[in-house]
């Protein structure tokens, strides 16, 4: 029956906090979640951070970090590349100069390697150059003797070269040595031995080259003596590897490559 204007009514109010209204709960999410996506991203800069300035062994970085470098040295492992500017000073277009430390007598023996591995070696004039630049006096007619016998004849002749180390018209000569890193295996006062990882290039670059290019990886092992103001080489060996798994990649054309090896020049190495 429907009350009249004069009859009672009751009403009852809830609590605001038990009112439900779908804009305020939807309002007060947003907060929330703004709150949480601040936390996420704080934490991923805190790991960031963290691995950043992570220390590794042998880095040299943070407390006691010159005791693991030595350490590192003293068990025949390199040091870390110390940020020293190659030599200023060269010699037949080879670094010299070095300092009178075992990092010198690494960037010598690395910077030799390039020299040793190099095109120039195989043409008579500029390889004895480079012998009477690295070579210690006293070892140099017997390296001269050894790398006049490895880089000559019957080796010219299986690249193609002819006596005098050069390309046949038309072809571009390729030999490059490109260290990968450097260890020392013996240091004194007035010696050094030195092992340094390397990867090269060798063939003739062009169109109906009998040889092309390829890459190769090895170790050399140079043996140094400090003359008094220099490293100077006294013998030097060789051997294979170790050699990562080749890549996918296509092989560059003949052209491509001849001009990658005349436009792109080399480095000096330092530790």
């Amino acid at each position: 029956m429907p009350l009249s204007d004069d009859q009672p009514r009751t009403r009852t109010r809830l609590p605001v906090g038990e009112q439900s209204s779908p804009q305020q709960n939807h309002r007060q999410s947003r907060p929330l979640r703004a709150l949480l996506a601040v936390l996420v991203v704080v934490t991923l800069l805190v790991v960031a951070i963290a691995i950043a300035n992570r220390v590794t062994p042998g880095s040299g970085s943070g407390t006691g970090g010159g005791g693991a470098s030595a350490d590192r040295a003293g068990s025949g492992a390199g040091p870390a590349p110390s940020g020293d500017q190659p030599v200023g000073t060269t010699v037949n277009g080879i670094p010299t100069g070095y300092p009178h430390t075992e990092p010198g007598a690494q960037s010598a023996a690395t910077n030799y390697a390039v020299a040793i591995g190099s095109a120039d070696m195989f043409r008579t004039d500029s390889r004895h150059g480079i012998i009477a630049t690295i070579a210690d006096p006293d070892a140099l007619a017997g390296l001269q003797g050894r790398l006049d016998q490895g880089f000559g004849g019957d080796t010219a002749t299986r690249y193609g070269l002819d006596a005098q180390g050069h390309a046949p018209k038309g072809l571009t000569f390729v030999s490059r040595t490109v260290p990968v890193g450097t260890k020392s295996t013996g240091y004194s006062d007035g010696d050094a031995k030195v092992e340094v990882w390397c990867t090269g290039l060798t063939g003739l670059a062009g169109e109906h080259s009998v040889q092309p290019v390829t890459t190769n990886w090895f170790t050399l092992t140079l043996s140094l003596h400090w003359t008094g103001s220099d490293w100077k080489l006294t013998d030097f060996t060789r051997k294979s590897g170790p050699a990562p798994l080749p890549g996918d990649q296509q092989a560059a054309t003949a052209d491509e490559i001849a001009g990658s090896a005349e436009q792109f020049g080399g480095f000096r190495y330092a530790r």
